[in-house]
C-alpha cells in the first residue's frame, strides 16, 4: 500500500499540534510554513480529523487547534484510518463483493493478514510516542529500532 498525502501530511500535522502544545492553540498558517504543505490542504485534512474527534479548533485571535485528546490517546493509526477510510493494502480485501476472483483467491487471505499487521503496528505508536522519541531518533535510535 501506497499510503497518499492524506495520511502522510495528515499525520505530520497531528505531530506538529502534538509538538507545540505546550504553546496554545496552533494555528494552521503556522503548520503550513513548518511542514512545507499548503494552507488549503490542510485546512481540508483538518475537517476531516476534527470530525472525527481528533483535533479540536478554537476560533478567535488566539485561536488555532488542538488535539482532541492526549497525544498518548491517539495513534498513527487511527489519523490514517481517518484520512484513507480504512485501506487494506489492496483493495479486494475490502469486501468480496469488490473482486470477481475473491471466492477463490489464494492470496486474498495473504493480504488480509498483512493489512492487519500493518494496522496493527500504527495502533501501537501514539503521537505522545513520536513526541517523545525525537530525541531517539537524533541520537540514531527510534521507534521500531533496538536501543
Amino acid at each position: 500500500m501506497k499510503l497518499t498525502t492524506r495520511s502522510r501530511y495528515g499525520t505530520r500535522m497531528v505531530l506538529d499540534i502534538a509538538q507545540h502544545a505546550d504553546e496554545g492553540p496552533v494555528r494552521i498558517g503556522d503548520i503550513a510554513k513548518r511542514q512545507k504543505v499548503s494552507v488549503k490542504y490542510l485546512e481540508k485534512l483538518i475537517r476531516e480529523l476534527r470530525d472525527a474527534g481528533l483535533v479540536t479548533s478554537r476560533r478567535g485571535p488566539k485561536g488555532g487547534h488542538v488535539l482532541g485528546r492526549a497525544a498518548e490517546d491517539i495513534s498513527v493509526g487511527e489519523v490514517v484510518r481517518v484520512l484513507e477510510g480504512n485501506r487494506h493494502l489492496v483493495y479486494c480485501v475490502r469486501g468480496k463483493e469488490k473482486c470477481e476472483r475473491s471466492e477463490d483467491c489464494l492470496t486474498r487471505k495473504l493480504w488480509r493478514i498483512a493489512s492487519e499487521a500493518m494496522f496493527e503496528k500504527l495502533d501501537s505508536i501514539s503521537f505522545a510516542d513520536l513526541v517523545n522519541d525525537q530525541a531517539n531518533c537524533l541520537a540514531g535510535r527510534g521507534i521500531g529500532q533496538n536501543s
